[in-house]
This record gives structure tokens, sequence and C-alpha cells, in this order.
């Protein structure tokens, strides 16, 4: 049987007035930094209330394609429920798959069986830090005439994600606890300016 891929990760927010300080704070501890935006739809099962009727909660899949780069491809991508907080209380350790499709990535979900559920854009910036990614991004709310995203708000939070840059393996030689002393690095890091936390959703 194979192992799970994981993510390990750890949040924030705040508000736009303290963008420039957590961002120079962020820029100076990382290797390469760059614009993102991208779209991103949320699918559910077509049963999934069915699903939550019996108590468990239906596993959503996320189609995600980075708007910046010309030929970027659709990323299916789905996390399964965090483990829990008595095994990893300090940061998110979530079993996570990912898909790069080839074609129609959207088409390809309602063959899954699934249905969509919302759509979003976030902009923002995404800095590499040697094992880890960290997003800082503001949600687009979409224009529901032309799909296209509406510009955030002045008063829309901004949302950190540090996190592991690709999905990992728990083994002997690279730990899962290697990738969580590395996002509470981070954590450490940007202590007075943010609050980076576990998160259970």
């Amino acid at each position: 049987m194979t192992s799970h891929f994981y993510e390990v990760a750890l949040f924030g927010e705040f508000f736009s007035r303290d963008l420039s300080a957590i961002m120079n704070r962020i820029t100076l501890h990382s290797e390469s930094a760059h614009q993102m935006h991208a779209r991103e739809l949320v699918y559910e099962p077509y049963d999934a209330q069915h699903q939550r009727d019996l108590g468990s909660e239906p596993v959503l899949l996320r189609a995600r394609k980075e708007l910046l780069e010309p030929d970027a491809k659709w990323t299916l991508y789905s996390y399964l429920k965090p483990e829990s907080v008595r095994v990893h209380p300090e940061a998110t350790v979530r079993p996570w798959a990912t898909l790069q499709v080839v074609g129609n990535a959207l088409n390809f979900a309602s063959a899954l069986g699934y249905i969509r559920r919302s759509q979003m854009y976030k902009r923002g910036y995404v800095f590499r830090r040697g094992l880890l990614v960290i997003q800082m991004l503001q949600q687009e709310q979409v224009d529901p005439k032309t799909q296209k995203p509406l510009p955030a708000h002045v008063d829309t939070l901004w949302e950190v994600e540090v996190k592991t840059a690709a999905p990992v393996k728990n083994t002997q030689e690279t730990p899962l606890k290697n990738y969580v002393d590395a996002v509470l690095e981070v954590q450490l890091l940007m202590k007075g300016l943010l609050d980076l936390r576990r998160q259970d959703v």
C-alpha cells in the first residue's frame, strides 16, 4: 500500500495597512518572489448533501489555473481531513492528492461525478523559501455577468499560506517533522507582525 502524500501548512491573515511591513519581512527571508493571479473552482460530489446527512464530510475537488503563465494547465487537487491536533498540534498536516490534466479539467471533474460549487480568483504574491512556498493573496469576487474577476475591496483581508511547495511523504529520510519545523521557522520569523497558526479546514 502506498503511503499518503501530505501538505504541511500554517495560515494567517492581515489588513492592507500592514502589507508593506509583512511583504518586506517575507522578502528578506525568501529566495525568490513573483506575482500570482489564479482562478480556482471548487467541486463537490453530486451526492455531497447525502454524505453530510450521513455524518461524513464529502471530499472536495479543486481546479486551479495560474492566469499569468500563458501555457499554464489546469491542476486538479484534493485535500483530505487534516491529521488530528493530538498528532500535529503545531501545524496543519493533511493528505493531499494533485493531478495535472491534459485537455479540459472541468469536463474531467464532471465525468468523475462532481458538480461546481463555487469559483474565485486569487491575486497576490508567491515567495519561495527552501522546501516551502509562502502565498500572500486577496480573494477577488466574480462578476456574475462576465465571470471575470472584480478588484478586491480596499478592506479585503490578505490571506497568507505557508506550506510545502509540493506534496511530501513521511519517510525515515524525510520525516514530516522536518517540514513542520520549516513552517514553524517562518512562524517565528513573522512573530510580532503576523500570527501564523494551524487551522482545521
